[in-house]
Order: structure tokens, then C-alpha cells, then sequence
């Protein structure tokens, strides 16, 4: 008898360790499955969300942006709140070509209407180069509430704007409307011009790697080359922040 109940007590052991073991294989195989979201704090949340932590400022921002203009862009982040940006590139001439092409008749000058009283009428038109520069104020909103990581941003700057063109035209005879005898030629003009900005802006950087994503949209005015013109510019980048 006494041989039986320690056999029986051996027994529940067993099958209590078995359940044991069962229990964590189970717990395991979930973790393995991601079934539980893990919980990140203190310094291994950092590498999840390495930059713009507000005890480490500043921050410098170095990348590219695409869209109008092509560019290379810096940013300095002094402080959470503000920023200052530099782009330098080239501006998307093909967005231009209307407005260029309306412009012939404005470059046309005194050193290419003939004498004899022809008239020119546009052929064609290329950009040869086309640089642009800015520089902007920024005022940053945390936009955490709404996703983490993300900032809005809105500020004036200053343009610079360089182009070169070359326009084809054909001379007409005066007096029958028909071409002169040699009647293509060609002239270059050099277009400066300048102005205030106005942005605005969004930018997320809640990645692995200390990458900055944005996008802006540029409201820019002339005041030099065609006074009161005025025209939406922007785009998307990327920036490496250090």
C-alpha cells in the first residue's frame, strides 16, 4: 500500500513538470511568432528613434531634394522650435517652358531686329542652365500627437535664380510674309532674377537609421527679372542628420 501511494505521488510530479515545460515551450514559441508587442524603453528606445532627442541639440541635416528645384539642401536645427535651411541646384526647366517661350518676344533687342524691317517669329528654345538657391527661417510644430515623430514646419526664405537661354528664330520678309533669303538665326539671353518665399512643410523621422523624410511646398514671388510674377515650387527629400 505504502508502495503504491509513493508511486502515485511520483506520478503527479511527472505530469506536473511536464506541464511546466509545456507551459514555457508555449510561452517561447510565441515570442518567436511575435504574438506579444515587445516593450522598448530608456536607451534601447533610442535606437529605434535615434535623432532629435531635445537634450541633444543641435542638429545639422545634409541630403537631397527632388522635385523644383533638384537640389542639395542643409539644415541646421539650433533648437527644437526653429531651423535654417540652405538648397542649391537646379531649377525643373521643363515646368518653365510656357513661360519661357512667352518671354521670346520680350529678349528680342535691338541687336537682333533686322534693319530692313523683317520680322522674327520663334522657333524654338532650350535651357542651357538653370540654377537656383534659397535660403529659410522654419518654425517647427511637434506633431506627435499625431504620429510620432513627425513635425510640421512653416517660414519665409529668399530666392536666387540664374538662366540661361538660347531662342531659334526665322526671319519674314516684310513686305510678302515669306522667309528672307537667310532667314534662321539665333540669340542668348541671360535671366536673373530674385525674391521672397513663403513655406510650408512636414517632416518624419522615426526610423531606424538617422534619416529625416520631408516634403515642402514653396510660394515664391519676383521682384527682379518679372516683378509680380509668382509661382508654387517644392518637393520631397531626404536628409542625414548628425
Amino acid at each position: 500500500m505504502r508502495a503504491s501511494k509513493i508511486l502515485l505521488v511520483g506520478l503527479i510530479g511527472v505530469i506536473a513538470a511536464q506541464g511546466v515545460y509545456a507551459q514555457r515551450s508555449n510561452n517561447v514559441t510565441r515570442s518567436r511568432f511575435h504574438f506579444s508587442t515587445p516593450k522598448v524603453r530608456g536607451n534601447k528606445a533610442k535606437i529605434i528613434c535615434p535623432i532629435f532627442t531635445n537634450s541633444k541639440y543641435p542638429f545639422h541635416g545634409l541630403g537631397f531634394k527632388l522635385g523644383d528645384p533638384f537640389a542639395l539642401t542643409y539644415k541646421y536645427y539650433p533648437n527644437k522650435r526653429f531651423s535654417f535651411a540652405v538648397d542649391v541646384g537646379k531649377a525643373a526647366s521643363g515646368l518653365y517652358n510656357r513661360y519661357f517661350r512667352e518671354k521670346f518676344n520680350f529678349y528680342v533687342v535691338s541687336d537682333t531686329i533686322p534693319s530692313d524691317g523683317s520680322s522674327l517669329v520663334y522657333l524654338t528654345h532650350r535651357v542651357k542652365s538653370d540654377l537656383i538657391g534659397d535660403v529659410k527661417v522654419l518654425y517647427h510644430i511637434d506633431g506627435k500627437k499625431i504620429s510620432e515623430g513627425l513635425q510640421a514646419y512653416a517660414g519665409i526664405g529668399w530666392e536666387w535664380k540664374r538662366t540661361q537661354l538660347h531662342y531659334d528664330y526665322q526671319y519674314f520678309d516684310a513686305g510678302n510674309n515669306t522667309p528672307t533669303a537667310d532667314p534662321f538665326g539665333s540669340f542668348q539671353r541671360n535671366r536673373v532674377t530674385m525674391g521672397p518665399q513663403v513655406v510650408l512643410g512636414i517632416e518624419y523621422a522615426y526610423f531606424q537609421i538617422p534619416i529625416s523624410a520631408f516634403m515642402e511646398v514653396e510660394y515664391f514671388s519676383d521682384v527682379q527679372a518679372d516683378p509680380g510674377w509668382q509661382r508654387f515650387e517644392g518637393g520631397v527629400g531626404l536628409r542625414y542628420i548628425f
